[in-house]
C-alpha cells in the first residue's frame, strides 16, 4: 500500500468546497433579502474552523497536520451578523455592493478549490 496524504488533502479540499458552495447560497440569499425590512445578513465561517483545527497541532508540518485532522469536525458555522450595524431606517443591514463583491470572491474560491481537487486526482492518475 502506498503511504500518501493525497486523500487527506482531497478530504479537506472537499469540505472547503462544500462550505464555499454553501456560502455562495447564503450570500445569494442575503442579496435577495436586500429590501426585506429587519433582515440581518447571514454568513458562514469555515476558515475559522479550519484554522482552529489545524492550530491544535502546533510545531508540525502541514502534511502531519492534515493527516491528523478529524474532518468530521470541519463543519461550517452559519451565523447572523448582528455586528454589521444598519444605517437604514428599516433595520436591514445588507449592503448590496459588499454582498456582490463577497459573492464574486466566493465563486472564484470555489473554482480554485474544485480545480485543486481535480489536480490532486490528476497527480494520482499520472502516478498509477
Amino acid at each position: 500500500m502506498i503511504n500518501s496524504t493525497a486523500f487527506d488533502y482531497v478530504n479537506v479540499l472537499t469540505k472547503a468546497a462544500d462550505a464555499s458552495y454553501q456560502r455562495e447560497a447564503i450570500l445569494a440569499n442575503n442579496i435577495s433579502n436586500v429590501n426585506t425590512p429587519g433582515y440581518k445578513r447571514k454568513d458562514l465561517n469555515f476558515e475559522g474552523v479550519l484554522s482552529q483545527e489545524l492550530g491544535r497541532c502546533k510545531h508540525q508540518s502541514l502534511d502531519k497536520k492534515i493527516s491528523k485532522l478529524d474532518t468530521s469536525k470541519l463543519t461550517a458555522n452559519v451565523y447572523t451578523d448582528h455586528s454589521n450595524y444598519s444605517y437604514r431606517m428599516d433595520g436591514n443591514n445588507v449592503d448590496i455592493d459588499t454582498e456582490n463583491v463577497e459573492l464574486a470572491s466566493e465563486q472564484i474560491k470555489y473554482e480554485a478549490l474544485t480545480s485543486s481537487i481535480s489536480s490532486q486526482f490528476s497527480r494520482m492518475k499520472s502516478v498509477l
